[in-house]
């Protein structure tokens, strides 16, 4: 049996960060790739990309459509968030989720993870 650890390849575990920072600071945005990084590292993914938001209201964002395109691959594993608000206001965040579950990838917020959608508003960027 071999044990699951950054010495070993695992294929298959490939997961997508996605960020909406649409008023932001370059530090604020490093802080926050930061957490996804680290959040992947500790839990042994792949981080195969990192896709930024910067349009406050488009649901179909240049970056949101990437992340789609990206868990089309055989590879794709998952989404890592921040929190839950990086999906979007309540409705949108709720709506994006389906849209990731329904490629069959987790969907996985770095901190508060038992937030619902409808708090999912008090952690945007």
């Amino acid at each position: 049996m071999v044990t699951l650890t950054e010495r070993h390849s695992v294929p298959g575990l490939d997961v997508y960060g996605f960020l909406r920072l649409t008023q932001t600071t370059r530090g604020r945005r490093r802080v926050l790739s930061a957490v996804v990084d680290e959040y992947c590292r500790a839990h042994e993914l792949t981080l195969a990309a990192l896709f930024v938001e910067h349009v406050p209201v488009d649901f179909f964002s240049p970056a949101f459509v990437g992340l789609l395109d990206t868990l089309a691959l055989p590879e794709a594993y998952g989404v890592v968030v921040p929190c839950l608000g990086h999906l979007g206001p309540s409705r949108t965040a709720a709506k994006r989720a389906r849209i990731i579950r329904g490629f069959g990838a987790r969907l996985m917020p770095v901190r508060f993870p038992t937030l619902t959608f409808q708090d999912a508003d008090r952690c945007h960027s």
